[in-house]
């Protein structure tokens, strides 16, 4: 049943879309990054710069560190000052490391650091740039391109240039991305007052996740705040027979990565 744009439902749908939209596009991402950059690593293992690995560890401590930090509304003075001095830091540890292995997977993970911080601090110009120095790194590898884009292309849809939005998340993309690029499309089709379009990217989407077995709460309440309503995606059916108790998870809990993502 089609939802009109005047229905209650529809009301509620753009309301919760717009409370965690992005924390769900996000967590994609973050998951699509993970993995390809796992891939990437035990592809070119044998080229592993030890240097730029033990620069980039540290940078990742100090980064937890800043974020941990900054999760504290109730910093008091001094506190606040060591967290100013900490972000300084990490910039500079971050442009050291890129001036230095400028073209290692270690600097592209730099960058998407820095350019994290830099979104959340609502400075898109300077992500942009970021985002830039990143695309310029050739990993020779696509699903870390494709990466670089998507967080590029709706950084440049926050800052409200949806002309190089569109033109940058138009780029060919591995498959496995082909539904956060055309949901990504659709709403940058939706900021240029192009509904059909938008429309047609949202059902695209929703359509390879389908022949996925896959859903996203998230697309759906926004193709209903268009007002029509997704078919709904049968869950996969389990080959294997749960455990009647459940067992210990082995899987490191990033809730609060995915919120502080959330900005991007």
């Amino acid at each position: 049943m089609a939802l009109t744009p005047n229905s209650p439902n529809a009301d509620n749908s753009m309301q919760a879309l717009k409370q965690y939209g992005s924390y769900i596009v996000t967590a994609i991402l973050l998951a699509l990054a993970a993995y390809f950059g796992w891939t990437y690593w035990q592809n070119n293992h044998a080229r592993v710069d030890t240097v730029a690995a033990d620069q980039y560890a540290d940078i990742q401590q100090l980064n937890e560190e800043v974020k941990l930090a900054s999760q504290n509304p109730d910093l008091e003075a001094e506190a606040q000052e060591a967290l100013t001095q900490s972000r300084g830091q990490l910039d500079k540890d971050i442009d050291t490391l890129v001036s230095t292995h400028g073209e290692s997977v270690y600097a592209w993970q730099a960058l998407m650091i820095k350019a994290r911080q830099q979104v959340d601090n609502d400075d898109f110009a300077a992500a942009t740039e970021t985002f830039k120095k990143a695309l310029a790194i050739d990993l020779g590898d696509a699903g870390l391109e494709a990466i670089t884009r998507l967080r590029y292309a709706k950084t440049l849809l926050a800052a409200g240039d949806t002309d190089t939005a569109l033109s940058e998340a138009n780029n060919d993309m591995p498959s496995s991305f082909e539904a956060s690029q055309q949901e990504l499309l659709g709403d940058i089709y939706l900021a240029q007052d192009n509904k059909d379009s938008a429309i047609k990217s949202y059902s695209n989407a929703w359509e390879l996740l389908r022949s996925r077995q896959e859903t996203r709460a998230v697309l759906a309440l926004k193709m209903e705040s268009l007002g029509i309503t997704a078919e709904p995606i049968a869950e996969q059916t389990s080959l294997i027979q749960e455990p009647s108790a459940p067992e210990p998870s082995l899987v490191m809990d990033t809730s609060n990565e995915v919120a502080a993502e959330a900005g991007q």
